[in-house]
């Protein structure tokens, strides 16, 4: 199974433990990759509300590098990935992708409109399988309570990212089922993380982000784990400030898909960049991880 990879911006930036954690599961999950070196942002929805057609034409530029390879794409972001499967949709128009392919020439590139874009979550649960996954834990996270944070952008019409799979809003308590955890349900796994409005109104933001993991908290919850790394930046890097606004203490670690898949597979913490975030997940992990250092 291989992938034309596109790491999105975050995870070779502000949240490396992400990019690090998703190459040390790659092997285990039997999936091989080819990386889009060279390819842009997707704009992630700021780019497209000031110019759409300079968004589209940055991710026809990249679904062009992916088609060249012959090779589906996979993301490991929430955000770029419903920021490209808007480009995707728009580019079905065969007069608008012919405008875009113009400004793609001088570079030799062609989007021919064949493109597909897979999330890792939903390459997990549709083309592996959730028994294959099960099959390689190595440390069944038993009594451990996960909430899942989908955040807004992985979970927008169904129909307009896939009609096949309407079940895509649940596939992170399937996983966490799968990995031997219990998931911990809560009306603020598929609400907003606060990130879009961090420059413009930085309090409103990290109230959004502070009630989201005190719900969670308030539900049971030992840590968090979500798809996108835009929405990890909020929930882990700004959660002592989010404490602070809604006046009450969270202490919630909030992990990356990959990592929480990580440490059921036996990986280690130092091949997962465990150590990198603000709100350490060592007191949570510690019994799981049998006096590992975390």
């Amino acid at each position: 199974m291989k992938f034309a990879y596109y790491p999105g911006c975050v995870a070779k930036g502000g949240a490396p433990e992400l990019y690090k954690s998703v190459n040390a599961c790659l092997g285990p999950l039997g999936i091989e990759v080819e990386e889009l070196h060279g390819a842009a942002c997707t704009g992630a929805g700021v780019l497209t509300e000031r110019n759409p057609e300079l968004a589209d034409t940055l991710n026809a530029r990249t679904f062009a590098m992916a088609e060249r390879l012959g090779l589906p794409i996979l993301t490991i972001c929430s955000t770029c990935t419903g920021t490209m499967y808007a480009s995707h949709e728009r580019l079905k128009d065969d007069a608008y992708r012919a405008r875009i392919n113009e400004h793609l020439a001088d570079e030799g590139l062609e989007y021919r409109g064949t493109t597909e874009i897979y999330h890792l979550m939903w390459i997990l649960v549709e083309k592996i399988g959730l028994d294959k996954v099960r099959s390689l834990v190595k440390r069944p996270l038993n009594g451990l309570r996960i909430a899942p944070f989908y955040g807004c952008y992985i979970v927008r019409p169904s129909r307009l990212v896939d009609p096949e799979h309407q079940k895509r809003d649940t596939y992170l308590e399937q996983i966490i089922a799968h990995l031997g955890a219990d998931a911990v349900d809560y009306s603020g796994k598929t609400k907003c993380c606060g990130f879009p409005i961090t420059t413009m109104n930085r309090r409103n933001a990290l109230k959004l982000t502070g009630r989201n993991i005190a719900e969670a908290k308030d539900q049971g919850a030992d840590l968090m784990v979500t798809p996108c790394p835009l929405c990890h930046l909020n929930l882990d890097g700004q959660q002592i400030d989010a404490a602070r606004v809604i006046g009450r203490s969270l202490d919630v670690p909030i992990l990356h898909l990959p990592q929480l898949l990580g440490l059921a597979f036996g990986l280690s913490p130092e091949e997962l960049g465990l150590r990198h975030h603000i709100v350490t997940p060592r007191t949570v992990l510690q019994k799981f991880l049998a006096g590992a250092a975390v």
